[in-house]
């Protein structure tokens, strides 16, 4: 995913994490310089649905315009298989036990 906050607000006429951070506060938001600056830039680690929530009020926005889909970053994330141990063999499939949800001990 990538982060989306700054060219939202720049659609909006904000420019500056400052005005963003005063606006944040008014709708009830205290955010810490730190944890501004990480929103600001486009890297934040986490960020609570509560925030969310007021981000998008105050941007009058969706969280899906907040949060763009990097689809090419997952299929690179996806191991090939070659290196999943078994050569050109796809691992077996998964498929559901049914019955005794428990195995029996050994003898």
């Amino acid at each position: 995913m990538r982060w989306n906050l700054r060219l939202q607000a720049a659609e909006r006429g904000i420019w500056k994490s400052t005005e963003m951070r005063r606006l944040f506060a008014e709708a009830g938001l205290e955010i810490s310089a730190g944890k501004m600056s990480a929103l600001w830039t486009g890297h934040p680690t986490t960020i609570r649905l509560d925030d969310l929530d007021v981000i998008c009020a105050v941007l009058d926005c969706d969280p899906a315009a907040l949060l763009v889909p990097e689809p090419e970053k997952v299929a690179a994330r996806r191991p090939r298989r070659e290196e999943a141990g078994n050569g050109d063999a796809a691992p077996p499939p998964v498929r559901p036990r049914f019955g005794k949800p428990k195995s029996e001990p050994p003898l």
